[in-house]
């Protein structure tokens, strides 16, 4: 098929590009879209134009269209192509493509000529560099040379320096040396005779300088004499053997020196001189070290020479009415003495350190005369260590009163140490000083707390004792029986009295923290502290649980006079009843008695270990053993008391049981069990014995219920639970059932079985209940007892000892139906 017109000018065309392609096309923000773009836009619009003046219908339209091929080309008869410019493009890519390989021939070989330059360059700059090395290398050499000469010329000059200097020093020495000399010949020529020597040893104006060089003078004749070991002996017959008159004569004076000077300084500290004051000082500090001036100075103050200020002393810490004005007043007293003295030594450092030269060794020397006199002296009237053969009275306060004084005077000392330190005491070691002065009291302050503590003990316990027998008086016109049935006008046990023996011994352990620095022996303390509160409670709820058991033994023995027995008198049998009633209600006290001091000693171990767990354990814990063994010492003291405690409840479950048994003797009746007229409707209350016996337990259980605790409380019930249940058993052991009985026995059953329920004892329960299937027994017709021993086999034994008590046993030949069904089994 022949090319269209427009495709044959398309080729002519396609030799030339649209633009030239330079390569600043390339630089900065090439964007190729935008290449591309101007190399086609200028073909693309005739394409365009062509398109838009196609007939409607389009492809495969009415206007006789065919379809398009792949190639853009029509099929015969078709219109014209899809794409008429595509050769034309084809031509300007290639045309393109031909000049950008050229533009990057000529980019090759400009990167070429650049980089031949670039080594050019580089070889120019590193020759260049070398040379400069060279350079740089010579002037360090030239810098080096210079610093060594200067540093030899340095050198040198300072040779020169030190030998001119040590040139100078030698001159001085010598004329210095030439000076000394001739002062020493002039102390060497005669003994005692002080009349010829130079006017620098007599000016007042040059004290300073006379007694430099009389200290220089004294140490060269000293160490001359020392080192040709000549004897000092002082006298004309040897002066010429060496300087021993020098040594004389130069000490003599010395002498008369610092006591001119020390007069000097009295007068100057009289006017409050203290220009003139620190220049003695100073002078004076030459003569051994000052420490005569430092001295001196010390001693001559009013607080240590005066007697009125030490009687103000005491009289201000214990007025008029001495150790017994309390240790509230006397705490008070010392802050106001300690006060003063802590002013008073701050005004001396103050005019100490503008006088002294060393202020620091004078302060030491103050405060340490501070505290051996004027603090001792108000020590030695305040604490006077009482005898632990003979302690004092506890009337005057007794041993207590000297602890409690101790205390406050050895807090307040401490705290007057720490001020004085505030102010300065120099290297004094001022805590160690102050420890020392209660050093006598503390080596047997643990004797005298545990002492205190006894004595306190047995002052209160005495206190109780006369109470209980000036109550016991107020009552003596009542007689031994009447007295059992109060057993009030025993002591009773107070957790009061516990409350302030933990008291005392809270108070002794502060002293003892107080006191002890060291944590081993504040443990020891402690520890011998707490074993003193251990025995008074341990002793105290021992005795208290005593006394009670006296009142149940005495309440036994009352009840045990008055039982009833065989008597076969009528009125005898009346007066003996009322008399056991009177002692069943003495019992019944005796037992409320013990049940509330059980209670209260457990409330008193409680407040015991509480205190133990608050106060004592942390100050045992960091000494390994310590708190293990008071815990061991704490188990034992309680177990003292617990093993007193079970011995009263053992007690008291026999008075109940004794009160138990009583009423069950004296109120059942023959005929509960057994009905004259058996045919009659059975009654299904509970017997008149049973009634009694549970309103007795219910109203004497209350108080037990209350004051029991824990396992204690669970051992009481459950031992009182078998020891009712076995009390039954025995009582009904006396009597023959009808079959009504045995519904009444029944009930009964029931009755007290509702109520040790109250108990909280699964074992007791579970007896109360074969008790009732047990009772069954007496119930069923003969003929069927075989069944019930199958059904309950754990009965069988004590319902073989029910069952002769069946009151048709023998006429129903029972015992041969119960030999058979054994027989069986």
């Amino acid at each position: 098929m022949p090319a269209s017109p427009k495709r044959s000018s398309a080729s002519s065309a396609s030799a030339a590009l649209p633009f030239a392609l330079e390569l600043d096309d390339f630089k900065g923000d090439f964007s190729f879209d935008a290449l591309f773009g101007s190399l086609v836009n200028e073909r693309l619009p005739e394409f365009q134009e062509e398109d838009g003046d196609a007939p409607d219908g389009g492809f495969g339209g009415g206007g006789g269209g065919g379809d398009a091929l792949p190639n853009g080309n029509l099929r015969a008869g078709a219109g014209p192509p899809m794409f008429p410019a595509v050769d034309e493009l084809l031509t300007l890519f290639k045309e393109s493509c031909k000049e950008l390989v050229d533009l990057r021939q000529q980019i090759d070989v400009r990167l070429q000529n650049l980089k031949k330059e670039v080594a050019v360059q580089d070889a120019k700059h590193r020759k260049t560099l070398a040379e400069l090395e060279k350079g740089v290398d010579g002037l360090f050499d030239s810098f080096a040379r210079l610093d060594s000469r200067i540093s030899s010329v340095g050198q040198t000059a300072a040779k020169i320096g030190d030998h001119l200097q040590s040139a100078d020093s030698q001159r001085e020495t010598a004329s210095q040396t030439i000076e000394l000399i001739k002062y020493l010949m002039e102390f060497n020529s005669s003994p005692g005779d002080l009349m010829e020597l130079s006017p620098l040893f007599s000016d007042d104006s040059r004290v300073a300088e006379a007694a430099s060089v009389a200290q220089k003078l004294r140490s060269f004749a000293e160490e001359d004499v020392g080192r040709h070991g000549v004897p000092t002996a002082v006298g004309a017959a040897n002066a010429s053997r060496g300087l021993e008159v020098a040594v004389a004569n130069l000490q003599e004076y010395c002498n008369e020196l610092e006591n001119r000077l020390l007069a000097r300084f009295d007068a100057a500290s009289q006017r409050r001189e203290l220009s003139t004051m620190a220049e003695c000082a100073k002078i004076l500090a030459q003569f051994n070290r000052g420490t005569s001036a430092m001295q001196h100075y010390v001693a001559s103050r009013p607080m240590f020479i005066d007697v009125e200020v030490m009687n103000t002393d005491i009289q201000v810490v214990l007025g008029d009415q001495g150790l017994q004005a309390g240790t509230t007043n006397i705490a008070r007293g010392l802050s106001t003495s300690y006060k003063e003295i802590t002013e008073t030594v701050r005004k001396e450092a103050a005019t100490i350190m503008a006088v002294f030269p060393s202020p620091n060794d004078v302060m030491a020397i103050l405060v340490q005369r501070v505290l051996e006199q004027r603090v001792t002296s108000i020590l030695d009237k305040l604490l006077i260590k009482p005898s632990l053969v003979n302690l004092p009275p506890i009337e005057e306060g007794g041993l207590l009163l000297y602890l409690r004084i101790f205390a406050v005077a050895y807090g307040k000392t401490q705290e007057l140490a720490k001020e004085l330190r505030s102010v300065g005491c120099g290297e004094l070691d001022i805590e160690g000083l102050t420890e020392s002065l209660f050093l006598a009291h503390k080596d047997e302050y643990a004797e005298h707390e545990q002492a205190s503590l006894k004595q306190l003990y047995d002052a209160k316990m005495e206190e109780l004792r006369a109470e209980a027998q000036q109550q016991s008086e107020s009552t003596g016109t009542l007689s031994r029986s009447k007295a059992a049935l109060n057993p009030s006008t025993h002591q009773q046990i107070s957790v009061t009295v516990v409350t302030e023996f933990v008291r005392w011994n809270e108070e002794a352990i502060s002293r003892c923290t107080l006191f002890s620095s060291q944590p081993a022996t504040l443990a020891a303390n402690v520890r011998s502290v707490f074993t003193c509160l251990l025995d008074q409670v341990s002793q105290y709820l021992t005795e208290g649980l005593e006394r009670a058991r006296e009142s149940l033994n005495e309440a036994a023995a009352y009840r045990d006079r008055f039982a009833i027995g065989n008597i076969v008198n009528r009125r005898a049998a009346q007066a003996a009843a009322t008399a056991a009633e009177a002692a069943a209600a003495a019992g019944e006290t005796s037992f409320r008695f013990f049940m509330i001091a059980v209670q209260r000693c457990a409330s008193s171990v409680a407040i015991l270990q509480q205190y133990f767990s608050n106060t004592i354990s942390r100050l045992l814990l960091p000494v390994e053993g310590a708190h293990a063994a008071s815990c061991e010492e704490m188990g034992t003291a309680v177990s003292s008391v617990e093993g007193a405690a079970h011995k009263g409840l053992l007690q008291c479950i026999d008075t109940v049981m004794a009160e138990v048994e009583r009423l069950l003797s004296t109120e059942q009746k023959a005929t509960d069990y057994r009905s004259p007229d058996d045919g009659a409707a059975p009654d299904h209350r509970p017997t008149n014995a049973c009634i009694r016996v549970v309103a007795y337990l219910s109203r004497v259980l209350e108080v037990a219920f209350s004051a029991l605790e824990g396992l204690n409380k669970q051992s009481f019930l459950t031992e009182l639970g078998n020891r009712l249940h076995k009390g039954l058993l025995n009582h009904w052991q006396k009597f023959t059932f009808s079959p009504s009985g045995g519904l009444r026995l029944k009930r009964d059953i029931t009755e007290y079985g509702e109520f040790v329920r109250s108990f909280n004892a699964p074992s007791i329960d579970e007896k109360f209940e074969l008790l009732g299937i047990m009772a069954n027994v007496f119930i069923v017709a003969p003929e069927s007892l075989a069944s019930l021993f199958e059904g309950t086999p754990s009965i069988r034994k004590d319902a073989l000892r029910f069952i002769q008590l069946r009151d048709d046993y023998k006429t129903a030949k029972i015992a041969s139906r119960i030999n058979s069904i054994m027989s069986e089994s």
